[in-house]
């Protein structure tokens, strides 16, 4: 995973888990209301801490994503001592460069024609909330957190 000197430091242990361990299980709300998850490789956290996906536009996770832009993304350590759940607002983006930038064999499976198929779409997480677990250690620590304004960010102990 491509990790981008970020603004945003309190990320650091989020973006070296996902380094370690870049496939996360993306869990949307589907048009009934049901949740559905699925595996996503992690392609880049940018300057801002929003992470980036390559997916198929006609994947019925897109279906979702249209009705309901949030969206959840759990992690788990290698070591399985360390995890992390990260909740944000996702956008769809078409950008050829970018898509190309992003791109790696390890995305073959599921995106045979490559960065350049009309049917690949980016898929970016703005994070609104990061929790991050590490065993033995205890609770969680909530690692960004904007207030119900949006407009502030704020680091703190889960309780």
């Amino acid at each position: 995973m491509d990790v981008k000197p970020r603004a945003r430091p309190e990320l650091a242990p989020l973006a070296r888990l996902i380094s370690e361990a870049p496939v996360a299980m993306l869990t949307t709300e589907e048009p009934d209301r049901s949740l559905r998850s699925r595996p996503m490789r992690t392609l880049q956290m940018d300057d801002d801490g929003a992470l980036w996906f390559l997916t198929s536009i006609s994947s019925s996770k897109i279906t979702a994503l249209d009705h309901h832009r949030r969206a959840s993304l759990s992690y788990f350590g290698r070591d399985r001592r360390r995890f992390a759940c990260v909740c944000g607002i996702t956008q769809l983006i078409r950008d050829e460069a970018k898509a190309s930038e992003l791109w790696s064999a390890a995305l073959l499976p599921w995106l045979r024609d490559g960065p350049d198929d009309p049917d690949v779409v980016l898929l970016k997480l703005t994070i609104e909330e990061a929790r991050y677990w590490s065993e033995p250690a205890g609770p969680a620590t909530v690692l960004v957190e904007l207030a119900a304004t949006r407009e502030r960010q704020r680091i703190r102990p889960t309780e």
